[in-house]
């Protein structure tokens, strides 16, 4: 395991600092009005809100959806079909020891609106499905048992890890009531099947994942993941870091490209570039492109075809992404895998930043079937001003019309199989 540095430390407020003294006691609902009313955080929510109300599309490229890529995801060999039967079990477990109340506010349709409010800020935006933090502890040990049964085991605990820094940042920072380990909405679509379409969903800080099954087959995304910082250096839990492997394979992938390779692949060679145009850094997401709310951003490509790098690269490149996809069990990974680099004529490359092995980045690897970020960002809760590598953020889309599933759901109303 890489140990613990320590780093962000240097960037902890002082004691009495406004930023967390004003903060200081409240939990997640006493905050959330704060939050809307307050000159920063209250723009990015009117924001997010206009984008929220648009009907689903689907990120694009152009702006056109490109029908057909995902038209034979519902035969799925034995071999690589999700574990369905246990999902179903376990998420039937979970509706057994809820009161009507606790369904009420936790069940949806499987096409549901309310998929798309899922967000990673600390603070609440919409208050869908249950909070795990106000919920009784077997609603809780159920749902993360649903989580579990649904994932890999090293998915399951990437996602436990970022639930366990964002509880950790709250201790430190001494705001456990807006961060700890289960400031975490969770809600379940559709009714659990062997065969009908069905999900769930469970998002908050740092932390957002959305599953859709429909009989074998499986999409996990949008995915959010994300840690500030990227360890946890003390308590039960020290010694833990979530991302510093992924960061490494984005710079092992730059170190195997030529110069000319790299100068296409390196659209800005700072993290706040003054060649940027207006807007291409938000105040919340960043770099980010691909984050919450943005289901149907249109994002061109950019930087260098992974079909013009060397095949030392181009691994590195499936790799990366399978990175990104670690949430799966072993069959659905095994089969996005296929999917992903069949298209390896449209897959593109793209980097802002320094390459150097302590620089901060961002990079997004994008094809008309997978869209993955991955973006170092400013202090939210710690004091750097600027992108740092111990706060990072990554997102993952199935672009052309199948996040949360719904490609699927639509094949399977047409009785494909």
């Amino acid at each position: 395991m890489t140990q613990a540095s320590g780093d962000y430390r240097a960037h902890l407020f002082p004691p009495g600092h406004p930023r967390i003294e004003s903060l200081r006691g409240l939990d997640a609902c006493e905050y959330a009005p704060r939050a809307r009313h307050d000159e920063f955080t209250g723009g990015l929510i009117d924001g997010w809100r206009r984008l929220y109300k648009q009907p689903f599309v689907g990120v694009t490229s152009d702006g056109t959806l490109r029908e057909g890529l995902y038209d034979g995801d519902l035969d799925v060999p034995e071999a690589d079909r999700a574990p369905v039967a246990a999902m179903v079990a376990a998420a039937s477990e979970l509706l057994d020891i809820t009161t009507d109340d606790e369904r009420a506010r936790l069940c949806h349709g499987v096409d549901a609106v309310e998929w798309q409010t899922w967000a990673n800020p600390e603070f609440l935006q919409f208050d869908t499905g249950l909070r795990l933090e106000f919920s009784r502890p077997e609603v809780v040990e159920a749902f993360l048992r649903l989580v579990q049964a649904s994932t890999s085991p090293r998915g399951y605990e990437l996602i436990r890890t970022a639930m366990r820094i964002n509880g950790f940042l709250g201790d430190v920072v001494g705001l456990p009531g807006i961060m700890n380990e289960l400031s975490y909405n969770v809600a379940l679509y559709g009714e659990p099947h062997a065969t009908d379409p069905w999900g769930w969903q469970l998002y908050g800080h740092h932390c957002a994942v959305n599953c859709l099954v429909a009989g074998g087959a499986m999409v996990v995304s949008p995915v959010f993941l994300g840690a500030e910082p990227n360890e946890i250096d003390a308590g039960p839990h020290a010694g833990t870091v979530a991302f510093t492997e992924r960061i490494a394979l984005g710079r092992a992938i730059m170190a195997q490209l030529t110069d000319s390779q790299r100068g296409q692949a390196i659209t800005y060679d700072a993290l706040v570039d003054p060649a940027m145009p207006p807007g291409r850094v938000h105040p919340g997401d960043e770099r980010h492109l691909a984050g919450a709310f943005q289901d149907n951003r249109v994002i061109p490509y950019e930087g260098v075809k992974a079909a013009e790098l060397s095949p030392a690269a181009q691994d590195l490149v499936w790799e990366l992404l399978a990175d990104f996809s670690c949430l799966l069990p072993a069959g659905p990974a095994r089969r996005r895998d296929a999917q992903v680099r069949a298209h390896v004529a449209d897959t593109w490359l793209s980097w802002i930043g320094g390459t150097g092995a302590n620089e901060p980045y961002y990079l997004r690897v994008q094809s008309p079937v997978v869209i993955a970020e991955l973006d170092h960002h400013c202090g939210v809760f710690l004091t750097n001003d600027t992108p740092a590598p111990f706060h990072i953020h990554t997102v993952l889309r199935t672009p052309n019309g199948n996040d949360y599933g719904r490609a699927l759901v639509r094949a399977h109303g047409r009785g494909a199989r």
